[in-house]
């Protein structure tokens, strides 16, 4: 993939692949989600992310609010880095699959 985006920065290929992950908010330098699942949802996506996020270590803020789940990735004092970007796009890929159970 990176052969892709050698020409330009790594700003521009990170905000592209931004653009990908539906439903994600750029806040400065985070990125959030709000998730309307139910509790036990939210326990089989959490579970899943710390996988993730433990392999690319990582720290995700993953907070329960009524019937909401918001995740919030990245530092907000450094740039968005490749490796927060893939992590919102396996919470994705998390998301999908405990909501199709």
């Amino acid at each position: 993939m990176r052969a892709l985006f050698s020409g330009r920065s790594k700003h521009d290929y990170l905000s592209d692949a931004l653009t990908l992950l539906t439903g994600w908010i750029r806040e400065g330098e985070q990125i959030r989600r709000t998730l309307a699942i139910d509790d036990t949802q939210h326990a089989a996506l959490t579970e899943r992310v710390k996988v993730v996020a433990d392999a690319l270590h990582l720290r995700p803020e993953i907070v329960r609010r009524a019937d909401q789940t918001q995740i919030r990735v990245g530092h907000g004092n450094a740039p968005l880095t490749e490796g927060e970007v893939l992590l919102a796009a396996r919470i994705e890929d998390a998301y999908r699959a405990v909501t199709r159970s």
